[in-house]
């Protein structure tokens, strides 16, 4: 049986999230890394009024799920697999060895900047819940045929779908939903229409500096997000980062092969555990546990006895 170490995307955040990670030496290690990268203390970035931006969630996020994968390493925990959804695709990055962590905080600095400027107000994100993908696609048809624009964003299992676009036609899709027998439909705490075409030149961006790195191949193998698959050269992941922004997010065909290739152990980087909750309501006969909700100690001992 597998491990594969897991790192949330925006959503995730939460106040204080730095602080309340372990005391550990990697731990701190690493938060003196990302304030190196930054030219000031990552703590800042952290408050809750800064978590609203954008730029210091997706910062925050990238910070906190390296320092706790490093800590998890040094205690033995070596996952077999690695996978991040949206910006968490970088902390995988990372610790695949693929990407280093000082330019990983630059470039996702980079990269919120970029969606932040793209759409400063009044686009977002909505759940919806209890509705297939081919369902949800069929509504999204029929509303883009009245002349209004929602695409389809993530497919995170099979009954949890992400949209994105204007707030207003958001709200709108919405209550189509809910009207079509959807359990859930709501805004997300998102202020950027992520992983659709709206976003397209944040992704030529980004992959304008991503040339400028030397990435390395990957030492753990890395499951991507635009197709679900698993990822072996550092080319492949280079296009996963720079393309995932502006393209719809195959959560959970990515997991579905993990499982398929023997995971049996997903363990979530903090904070939160959204990626565990779709994990155990997928594969009843594997294990999601977050971090953030059975500590470290207890992670770690699990996926050391899968590993021996």
């Amino acid at each position: 049986m597998s491990t594969a170490f897991l790192f949330p995307g925006q959503g995730s955040q939460q106040p204080s999230m730095l602080n309340n990670l372990p005391e550990h030496a990697e731990v701190r290690k690493t938060l003196n890394e990302a304030s190196e990268a930054l030219n000031e203390s990552v703590y800042h970035w952290g408050d809750p009024i800064k978590l609203e931006s954008t730029v210091a969630a997706q910062v925050c996020l990238l910070t906190s799920g390296v320092a706790s994968a490093r800590m998890m390493l040094k205690e033995g925990a070596v996952p077999d697999f690695v996978a991040g959804h949206s910006v968490g695709t970088f902390g995988a990055a990372v610790v695949s060895g693929v990407l280093d962590f000082k330019d990983a905080v630059r470039l996702v600095r980079k990269r919120g900047e970029l969606m932040e400027s793209a759409f400063p107000i009044g686009y977002g994100m909505a759940v919806i819940l209890g509705l297939t993908e081919f369902e949800v696609r069929d509504l999204l048809m029929d509303f883009t045929n009245k002349n209004k624009s929602v695409y389809l964003a993530n497919i995170n299992c099979p009954r949890q779908i992400t949209v994105a676009g204007s707030l207003n036609e958001l709200k709108q899709f919405t209550k189509l939903a809910l009207e079509n027998k959807a359990q859930k439909a709501e805004l997300l705490e998102v202020s950027v229409p992520s992983h659709c075409p709206l976003l397209l030149d944040v992704s030529i961006s980004l992959e304008a500096e991503l040339e400028k790195l030397a990435l390395r191949k990957p030492a753990i193998p890395f499951a991507g997000n635009r197709r679900g698959r698993i990822l072996r050269t550092s080319e492949a992941i280079k296009r996963d980062l720079a393309w995932n922004v502006s393209q719809s997010v195959k959560w959970h065909e990515a997991t579905s092969l993990l499982y398929e290739l023997g995971v049996r152990l997903f363990i979530e980087m903090p904070p939160g555990n959204v990626l565990t909750g779709l994990v155990n309501q997928s594969f009843s006969a594997a294990r999601g546990l977050s971090i953030s909700d059975s500590g470290p100690h207890t992670a770690a001992v699990l996926a050391h006895r899968l590993n021996n």
